[in-house]
């Protein structure tokens, strides 16, 4: 209930300091920021995306490794 409540704060804040009609009138300054940081968050973005994809790479070689381990154990076992 409480983040609930806190959450509403926030996002009025938010908007009263953006819109220029009020006091704060950070609206450009917002957009400054948002111009600034998006190519570094799309980088940051990127490589986790990249460590993600490496992983999965690595988990699904191990997966196949371990499934023709399996395979040769049950040949073996069978003769």
């Amino acid at each position: 209930m409480v983040s609930l409540f806190l959450g509403i704060i926030l996002i009025a804040f938010t908007v009263f300091a953006v819109l220029p009609q009020f006091p704060l009138a950070w609206g450009e300054d917002v957009v400054a920021f948002l111009k600034g940081f998006a190519p570094v968050f799309a980088a940051f973005l990127g490589l986790i995306c990249l460590f993600i994809g490496a992983a999965d790479i690595k988990d699904k070689g191990e997966a196949k490794k371990e499934e023709l381990e399996a395979r040769a154990r049950e040949e073996a076992e069978g003769k």
